[in-house]
């Protein structure tokens, strides 16, 4: 320590000439100028000391900022566009993307809670349709309700008590309508929006059967209140009671004691709804105007369905002019309420995230094939592959194979497609992919076939087959085209959540590929596979399909119903 202290506070030798040359002539070797070693040690500190010093330099420079740090981490996918051999240099071009779809989405949530909610945007195309204004103030109004009258709120717990008690409220400050869990992923999905309509529609708020998955493949849509429906709610033991038969059920109590026009109607506390595919035409008359004005006084609905119903609320005068200021367009009914209520939770976003960028970031043009069989027997079946090549090389969705050419050589790089199918069977998958791999493209274009799981069949209760199942929704709603199943929900959900208009397969007959295979569907809309019909004041039946211009048979189901906009056939 002395020695350091000396030298930081002695004299400059520089100072000193004499005593600097009587110690040179005591020690040559001390003399820097006349010493090699010495020049050498010089030369090699300066370079270590210029190195440090060049190092300091680029780091303090230009440091990474923590808001920069903090938006890597966000970031699951940056779109970039597509560069010609020309301009493979350019600089990419953000494209900005409207986070909360136009205003559809509400404020409030904790991002990192439910990544999907507004990462969502950044994996679609621009939403081709804006919510309308009256659309955006409904919502936020609703979100208003259900906060105030959600789970565990003084007014839910008012409301439960009542119904505790048997008794029909004299006064109550909020109504409910109650999902029951029922079905595939894909029906339950569909008529969960049909509800969250309905309850729009009369001001309800809307409460969630949780069933066995719900909270495990959705986030909550609404902020600062849950959707979900609590453990204790006293009606839930008697969800799988409830049927056609039960006393409480609407259809039921018309057919015994046509309690529409009774002042009995005041001692019901609950009505059970019955809109599944087997119901009775008692239970439609849900769908009547008359029937409204009963149910209107009943504090709470319990609904049990696999059915989107939403066409036929088009059909209740007393909900059309809301309908027609909610929705404009009529064909996006659906693609709205989904977008605002559906984000996956973080564990099923991560098979869509993962997946996409492993194997259709990069393409330039994305295909989705949906497949659902409902033939009897082990497939694949040979005339249902030959019915999916048929449409997507007639429609030009894929390119023909090249039998004389085994070498194609394209002017330029290369367009690639990326073939995204789903199905419960790998084989269409298999013969797909060899067909692209043993011949090339008479296009040159190189096709890329991708199928994310197999689980060979439909196993509804299962946790992991329906986080796949969703993710496999989201990843088909992503592409840019789509060909889709006839009859199939899993197909309606994802043509519908990413605004696509899809190809639909005819279904086979006697296991013949029908001819034409497919058709282009006259909206994105679901069809609603069992509906009423039956004219409510002239009280006889009558084709649904024909009443308004906006209300037609569906494509793949002739008796369906599903909502298009006339505009589209001019």
């Amino acid at each position: 320590m002395k020695r350091f202290s000396k030298t930081l506070n002695g004299d400059d030798p520089s100072n000193n000439s004499d005593s600097g040359a009587r110690n040179a002539l005591r020690d040559p070797d001390r003399n820097a100028g006349l010493s090699p070693m010495r020049v050498m040690g010089i030369f090699i500190a300066c370079l270590i000391l210029f190195s440090v010093l060049f190092s300091v330099n680029v780091v303090l420079r230009d440091p990474p900022s923590d808001a920069a740090v903090h938006e890597a981490s966000k970031a699951v996918l940056e779109v970039e566009p597509r560069k010609s051999s020309e301009d493979k240099f350019s600089d990419p071009v953000e494209v900005p993307k409207d986070m909360m779809l136009g205003g559809l989405l509400a404020t409030g949530f904790d991002e990192g809670s439910c990544i999907s909610r507004y990462q969502s945007a950044s994996y679609r195309k621009e939403m081709p349709h804006k919510p309308s204004s009256y659309l955006l103030s409904r919502l936020r109004s609703y979100e208003a309700l259900h906060k105030r009258c959600g789970p565990n709120t003084e007014s839910y717990n008012k409301a439960v008590q009542q119904l505790k008690s048997g008794r029909h409220p004299t006064s109550l400050d909020c109504n409910y309508v109650v999902w029951i869990s029922y079905s595939g992923l894909g029906n339950r999905i569909l008529t969960l929006a049909s509800a969250f309509l309905y309850a729009l529609l009369t001001n309800r708020v809307l409460l969630v059967d949780p069933g066995v998955d719900m909270v495990d493949l959705f986030c909550e849509p609404f902020p600062e209140a849950s959707w979900f429906l609590p453990m204790d709610f006293p009606l839930k033991n008697q969800f799988d009671s409830l049927d056609q038969k039960s006393p409480h059920c609407y259809g039921e109590m018309v057919r015994k004691n046509n309690l529409t026009n009774s002042k009995q109607s005041q001692l019901s506390s609950f009505v059970y709804l019955h809109l599944s595919h087997d119901y009775n035409d008692q239970d439609k008359l849900f769908f009547c105007n008359q029937d409204q004005d009963f149910l209107e006084k009943i504090p709470w609905l319990i609904v049990r369905t696999d059915n989107y119903f939403v066409p036929s609320l088009f059909l209740i005068p007393s909900f059309e002019q809301e309908l027609n200021s909610l929705f404009p367009r009529k064909e996006t009914v659906f693609h709205f309420l989904g977008r605002y209520l559906f984000h996956p939770t973080n564990v099923v976003w991560g098979l869509v995230t993962r997946y996409y960028q492993a194997y259709l970031a990069n393409a330039d043009e994305r295909i989705g094939i949906q497949i659902r069989v409902f033939d009897t027997g082990t497939g694949p079946f040979q005339h249902v592959f030959d019915q999916i090549v048929s449409c997507a090389l007639k429609e030009n969705l894929l390119p023909e194979t090249n039998r004389q050419d085994l070498i194609v050589r394209p002017s330029g790089a290369p367009k690639s497609k990326a073939v995204l199918m789903t199905s419960l069977s790998s084989g269409y998958f298999e013969k797909l992919r060899d067909m692209y791999w043993e011949l090339p493209t008479v296009t040159g274009e190189v096709i890329g076939i991708y199928q994310p799981s197999h689980e060979e069949y439909q196993q509804t209760e299962k946790h992991t087959h329906n986080r796949k199942a969703l993710a496999e929704m989201y990843l088909l709603s992503i592409t840019d085209v789509l060909i889709t199943s006839s009859w199939s929900t899993f197909g309606y959900v994802a043509q519908s959540l990413g605004g696509l208009t899809p190809w639909i397969l005819y279904k086979p007959e006697n296991r013949t590929a029908p001819d034409p295979a497919c058709k282009r569907a006259m909206s994105m809309e679901p069809c609603f596979h069992a509906p009423p019909f039956y004219d409510c004041k002239a009280k006889r039946g009558v084709d649904t399909g024909e009443l308004v211009p906006h209300v037609r048979h569906c494509e793949d189901m002739s008796w369906g119903l599903k909502l298009i906009d006339p505009s589209n056939e001019l």
